[in-house]
């Protein structure tokens, strides 16, 4: 499974909603809307700052972060970025790759 972070700011319905349901609900919700899509969270943060919320969950594949970023945007209650995270090993494997690139200008 591919390992994902959402970082979401709450507009201001949403944090309303937030006081009003707690974050335990909406770590609840995560879970099932993420368990539903097959996937596992990982976990969860609430912080300070430009970014309400981070979330580590692990997908079936891109499509399924992608329906859940929509969904996210799409409800109204926060902005979500989506970022593919790798892991050591991966980028083991993508350093070892041969690719053919010129540099702009060389």
């Amino acid at each position: 499974m591919a390992k994902y972070l959402f970082q979401a700011s709450y507009t201001l319905d949403g944090t309303r909603g937030l006081i009003k349901e707690g974050g335990s609900s909406r770590r609840t919700t995560i879970e099932q809307m993420v368990k539903g899509l097959g996937g596992k969270l990982e976990s969860m943060y609430f912080a300070f700052g430009e970014t309400d919320v981070f979330i580590v969950v692990d997908l079936p594949d891109a499509a399924s972060a992608a329906a859940i970023s929509l969904s996210v945007g799409a409800a109204g209650g926060a902005r979500v970025s989506t970022i593919p995270l790798m892991t050591p090993e991966e980028v083991d494997a993508a350093a070892k790759k041969s690719v053919k690139y010129r540099a702009p200008g060389t």
